[in-house]
């Protein structure tokens, strides 16, 4: 069965909560809810994990992508500094589509520039809770048809 990460960075954790304004009124585990049963209906599975830490995410990308076919991730704050998570990302060596719930190309100069982005098969910006469920079907469909990263 394809095996999906789904990995979110910093302050993710605080969904619901932290700027409902900005990034919806959705938790983490609801949002894990609504990806789950979406995996289910496209016959994937699906791994979640997230860190407020780079360092973990790191870890968990050398742990975990051997294992897997592809990887959505958010990487929030470490969308423009995460210089680590990039090349750990580079090194998986897997298709991965990055994932913002706000629009980062409408808000402050330094969030419009990703560290992901050069290496990702697509991103998915400002469509709130529901970018990471079209991320979730177009990965899964670039994997069916023999994508690569």
């Amino acid at each position: 069965m394809t095996k999906i990460l789904v990995i979110n960075g910093p302050n993710l954790n605080n969904l619901g909560r932290r700027d409902p304004g900005q990034y919806g009124s959705m938790t983490l585990p609801e949002i894990e809810t609504a990806i789950s049963n979406r995996a289910e209906k496209l016959g994937v599975e699906v791994a979640f994990f997230q860190s407020n830490h780079e360092g973990a995410i790191v870890d968990y990308l050398q742990e975990s992508s051997a294992s897997a076919d592809g990887i959505v991730i958010n990487p929030a704050a470490l969308t423009g500094v995460g210089y680590s998570l990039g090349d750990a990302l580079r090194d998986a060596g897997l298709p991965l589509i990055e994932v913002h719930l706000s629009n980062i190309h409408a808000r402050e100069e330094f969030r419009r520039h990703s560290v992901v982005a050069p290496i990702a098969v697509g991103q998915v910006a400002g469509l709130g809770w529901r970018g990471y469920l079209y991320a979730l079907e177009h990965m899964s469909h670039h994997l069916q048809e023999g994508g690569a990263a």
